[in-house]
């Protein structure tokens, strides 16, 4: 019986996925929230294929999927992508043109011939970390000429964190949400400090871009903020991430919007 793991960002939904592929008589594993750890374990036992759901947080799903392709283990492992945006699934089957895609209701057929049929010389597309290196921070954080940029518990040496800013571009020191800001960026010194951060913020992710700093290279066992940590937090106040970056060489940014 082949291995399947769907990757589906909400439960629910993903419930009639579970049934489709279990009654085509495949083992079904699935885990609502994407963690860290996970990739590891599929490194260290791959399933026979992937199936990812694009119907939710389909850039979540392209970044698990190029995160695949990167390493050995799991890179010539089929994956079928099942439903989304015409033009989502349009630019996504340009950078994998290997992988598979369908609707659910075709997903039985496409998958038994992805598993017949796995990709001989996969594709590798550039992972999401390198794709920006070139980039200054303020590029990576959406910080354009004359953006207002609301800084919350900024480090000292903020100016310095960011980089060179656009031209009239402005951050302004707040420790509350500021209307005429495009740009919110509160960085995270402490787990306790997560949830009133969060809950004081989330609305900001409606009318501008929210991201959240922490300094890398924490331990969950430490007590230190952590990505996991900060991603968890989130979802619990319906806010969801959609694109991680590196800030500098102490500070790495999420950002978040509101659950739809």
């Amino acid at each position: 019986m082949p291995r399947i793991r769907l990757i589906h960002w909400k439960k629910s939904e993903a419930a009639e996925h579970v049934q489709t592929l279990n009654t085509a008589g495949h083992k079904v594993e699935h885990d609502e929230q994407f963690r860290p750890a996970l990739m590891k374990q599929w490194r260290e036992s791959p399933p026979d294929a992937f199936v990812i759901d694009l119907s939710r947080l389909p850039s979540h799903g392209r970044e698990i999927a190029v995160a695949l392709r990167q390493s050995p283990a799991t890179r010539a492992v089929p994956i079928v992508f099942c439903g989304g945006e015409r033009e989502k699934v349009a630019a996504l089957s340009a950078l994998l043109p290997d992988a598979a895609y369908c609707d659910l209701a075709k997903l039985p057929s496409t998958l038994k011939k992805a598993l017949v049929s796995p990709p001989k010389n996969p594709v590798r597309p550039t992972a999401m970390m390198d794709r920006y290196q070139s980039r200054t921070t303020a590029e990576k954080l959406g910080i354009k000429e004359g953006t207002s940029v609301a800084v919350v518990n900024a480090p000292r040496d903020v100016e310095r964190v960011l980089g060179t800013l656009p031209r009239d571009a402005k951050l302004l020191e707040t420790e509350i949400p500021d209307p005429e800001a495009r740009v919110h960026l509160c960085f995270v010194h402490r787990p306790d400090e997560l949830d009133p951060l969060l809950s004081l913020f989330r609305n900001s992710a409606v009318q501008s871009k929210l991201w959240i700093a922490w300094r890398k290279g924490g331990k969950a066992a430490a007590g230190d903020v952590t990505e996991f940590l900060v991603r968890n937090h989130a979802l619990d106040l319906g806010l969801v991430d959609y694109k991680i970056c590196s800030i500098n060489e102490v500070w790495t940014a999420m950002l978040f919007a509101r659950k739809r």
